[in-house]
């Protein structure tokens, strides 16, 4: 007898790119799941505290059991419903695959998102200047060639997988947010030049209906500009 699907809940909220994570890995692998808004601009609950003594989001609700940090939340669902997002540990290439992707995804992390972050905070002209060429170098450094099979997505995959739904979150506001003065134009223009494989890539993981569904541009893009204005 198959083992029943486990209820799910997601502690959750919108407007946050590590909590859009896991929302694409269900959006790809369609099992029902309940969902909670966590307001992050109050302080947590006594509530959600206890499901989370960190406060943050994303949380997973598996049955009575609590798992936290995008990352694992994320590569727990894949592992959870075997699917096209990523191959069993137990597969032949399943090991070396999940590896490539898991080091696909912390290689944005740790050397490219912390720039894009610079730039949707930058206050003057020279520091968007020189965050958006420290974007630039860094994908043509570390991401473009991992990047040199994707058909269009992770290693010749025509289907989101793994990779995409720990990225594609920070991809979507990468390619969106120059619509909205967040980031130069002239930064995708350079890496449609310099990065081909990650400009198609990016384009491709920025329209997939899996990661804008829950991303309203429009309204992150301006909540964006009203928490860094509140620095300034």
């Amino acid at each position: 007898m198959a083992a029943a699907t486990p209820k799910l809940k997601l502690f959750t909220n919108h407007m946050c790119p590590w909590a859009h994570r896991a929302h694409i890995a269900l959006a790809e692998l369609r099992v029902p799941f309940e969902e909670e808004i966590i307001d992050l601009s109050k302080p947590r609950t006594a509530e959600y505290l206890k499901i989370n003594p960190r406060g943050l989001v994303p949380s997973l609700a598996v049955n009575d059991d609590i798992i936290t940090e995008s990352a694992i939340v994320t590569s727990y669902l894949a592992d959870a419903f075997p699917s096209h997002l990523a191959p069993a540990s137990t597969d032949l290439n399943g090991p070396l695959a999940r590896a490539r992707m898991s080091f696909f995804a912390d290689t944005w992390t740790s050397k490219v998102n912390g720039h894009v972050f610079k730039i949707t905070a930058a206050q003057t002209d020279a520091q968007k200047a020189t965050a958006g060429k420290d974007i630039v170098d860094a994908v043509v450094k570390e991401l473009e060639p991992l990047l040199a099979n994707a058909a269009p997505f992770f290693n010749g995959s025509d289907k989101l997988t793994l990779a995409e739904a720990l990225t594609g979150s920070f991809i979507v506001r990468l390619f969106t947010f120059p619509k909205y003065g967040l980031i130069p134009r002239s930064v995708l223009d350079e890496l449609s030049i310099k990065a081909p494989n990650f400009y198609r890539w990016g384009e491709a993981v920025s329209k997939h209906p899996s990661v804008t569904g829950i991303f309203d541009e429009a309204v992150i893009a301006e909540r964006t500009k009203q928490r860094f204005a509140a620095t300034k």
